[in-house]
């Protein structure tokens, strides 16, 4: 940290946090707060806080409500550690995030001061043991009259509120004012000019606030030049993803937090020609688009763990059938109901295996925003290839987080071949299965000599309905040889660090960032550790067992339930996390594993502690194993 001439700390990170009650806007100051700063070139990864409940109790430490913004001079992959700086609408919200380890020895707060004037003395007297136990904990805490500047521009603050704060951060931060003003114009342009003129108003106000009231202000400076850049979500990047894969299709029911993808969609799509389809529920909305895709337009669905469950038989349909289709899961927790807002990533088991009968499919999990519109592209290309649904992973970290990425360079290879309505060879069976491959031309609905009955009974290559077992047994090996040719294809995945070690780490999903982060940091401590991140997870990318044995010790680190590996009672084993599971029936190698379900995703820190333990107990020494206490 060093001090410009303008006496500005230049700083190269910061994580921030606003946080309110349900409904104060929180949220969105974040939001733009991001991408204000993304577009000045800082690295960005901003997480929503978002309550369980839709509108939880004001000032009540389970309802807070906002978003963590971390902000780099290079390229931010993960949510960070504890926050630097928080700005708090009331003092109950920041309990929420003080339980949720947010925070550390020496986090700066701004707070709302209102409170502490309120009518009602049991709130007042809240207010202020509440600001004697922040100072307890290490907190830096600055009562600031917030409420009351605001009320000199509107006459209920809380509906403004949200665009003063912003200008404060903005101000703290260095952030290029017309970049803003601009930024604020597009969020609330369709409420008209006299709405955009008062939130500026207001932005404007906090930014001479904070010269007003606050001591200090921080440079973050720019990350090199990386060339055109988006500044986008995890699901409007599966929006564009879906357009830029030539979907025409996309059909869903609402399902959090997979249900803003469908909003972009719904207002851009029509502009390349595609619609998309709101069903009554989600069985409707699975057999909608596996209606369109056997007229020969691969169609995707979108949901989460409750709807997937739902799609189960007509999935099923779709390996039988072997009917394109392309399903994306944004996952969170569960089960049933869970947590709709929180993440997880305890849909993977689920995923392979929650069908009746044998139905093997192609599962594949974005690990990063760009990925999330890259592999849609992917997977409509796989979906078609392979003649059957290829289901893509996300989840709500991914889903809500904000980050730039490189502005992709489209080509026609992305997109939907036009539908073969050419006659059909006389002498090509609907099924007409390569032994080798399994793999199988496929007839579309229209082509002359084409016509054949389609069915979710066993079937021969005819499309017959057949309950012999010669039929059974062949048609299993058929679809199953599918997965065994795409998995040649397949290349092993990298390492990240050293091709040998003490520890190698593995993961999939949104997890990347953090593991990675957490590796470069036991790496320059000199601690032996690597990771391996997986995207394929059906089939499972090849050589794994190569790469594992280069190590004394593999370990899977996930977001989904797992007990203690030495289990709850003396002689059994723990029920391992749901990757370590999957590796260690592919593999036959003692695979162990870390994971956790806190509703929120995994730190670096937590990721480092993990390992530093389990490479103590090991036997194993580190430079710096005094860290992992």
């Amino acid at each position: 940290m060093s001090a410009t001439p303008g006496g500005r700390q230049t700083v190269h990170e910061q994580v921030v946090e606003i946080v309110s009650d349900s409904g104060e806007g929180a949220q969105k100051a974040g939001q733009t707060f991001g991408a204000i700063c993304a577009k000045m070139r800082r690295g960005v990864w901003t997480v929503e806080i978002i309550p369980a409940e839709i509108k939880p109790p004001g000032r009540s430490r389970a309802g807070a409500s906002g978003n963590r913004i971390r902000i780099g001079s290079h390229r931010i992959t993960n949510m960070g550690d504890q926050a630097d700086l928080v700005v708090a609408f009331n003092e109950q919200v920041l309990y929420g995030r003080i339980d949720a380890g947010a925070y550390r020895d020496g986090t700066v707060v701004l707070l709302d001061d209102r409170w502490k004037a309120d009518p009602d003395a049991r709130i007042r007297e809240a207010f202020e043991a509440a600001r004697h136990d922040f100072e307890e904990r290490g907190l830096v805490v600055h009562e600031l009259p917030i409420h009351e500047a605001c009320a000199a521009l509107l006459p209920d603050p809380r509906l403004g509120k949200n665009m003063f704060v912003l200008g404060m951060l903005c101000e703290i931060y260095d952030c290029d004012d017309a970049i803003a003003m601009h930024e604020i114009a597009a969020v609330f342009r369709h409420k008209g000019d006299k709405i955009v003129e008062v939130n500026q108003a207001l932005y404007q106000r906090g930014r001479a606030f904070v010269s007003e009231h606050l001591p200090f202000r921080f440079e973050v400076p720019p990350m090199p030049e990386c060339g055109p850049q988006l500044v986008l979500n995890g699901n409007q990047a599966l929006a564009l993803g879906v357009m830029a894969a030539g979907i025409d299709v996309v059909s869903m029911y609402p399902i959090t937090p997979a249900t803003s993808a469908s909003h972009y969609l719904s207002g851009a799509i029509h502009k390349v020609g595609g619609v998309v389809h709101q069903a009554e529920d989600e069985i409707a909305a699975i057999g909608f688009a596996l209606g369109c895709s056997y007229a020969g337009k691969t169609a995707c669905t979108i949901t989460s763990g409750p709807g997937l469950a739902l799609k189960t038989e007509f999935i099923g349909l779709a390996v039988m059938a072997e009917l394109p289709l392309v399903i994306v899961d944004v996952q969170r927790g569960g089960p049933s109901t869970g947590l709709p807002t929180k993440v997880e990533q305890s849909d993977l088991l689920a995923t392979l295996f929650a069908s009746p009968g044998d139905a093997p499919k192609i599962v594949i999990a974005a690990a990063t925003i760009e990925e999330c519109l890259q592999y849609v592209v992917m997977a409509r290309r796989l979906a078609e290839s392979f003649r059957g649904p290829v289901v893509l992973l996300t989840d709500a970290n991914l889903a809500t987080g904000v980050q730039p990425i490189p502005r992709p360079d489209v080509n026609e290879a992305w997109f939907a071949s036009p539908v073969d309505q050419s006659p059909w060879p006389e002498d090509v069976e609907p099924y007409d299965w390569d032994e080798e491959t399994g793999l199988s031309a496929r007839p579309i609905p229209g082509q002359v000599g084409g016509e054949y009955v389609l069915t979710g009974l066993t079937h021969t290559r005819s499309s017959r309905v057949a309950y012999d077992p010669h039929s059974q047994q062949l048609g299993c090996q058929m679809r199953s040889r599918k997965l065994a040719a795409l998995q040649a294809t397949l290349k092993p995945p990298t390492v990240h660090g050293d091709a040998e070690g003490d520890l190698l780490v593995v993961g999939w999903g949104s997890t990347l960032g953090a593991i990675e982060e957490a590796v470069d940091r036991m790496r320059a401590d000199g601690v032996r550790v690597s990771s391996c991140h997986l995207r394929f997870l059906s089939p499972l990318e090849p050589g794994l067992v190569d790469i594992f044995r280069r190590f004394r010790r593999v370990m899977t680190v996930e977001i989904n339930y797992s007990d203690p590996p030495e289990g709850f009672r003396p002689g059994m084993a723990g029920r391992p996390a749901q990757l370590a599971m999957l590796l260690r029936g592919a593999t036959l190698m003692p695979i162990d594993y870390w994971s956790v379900v806190p509703g929120q995703p995994i730190t670096a820190g937590q990721i480092e502690r993990a390992v530093r333990q389990r490479l103590a107990a090991s036997g194993t020494t580190t430079r710096n194993d005094a860290c992992s206490a």
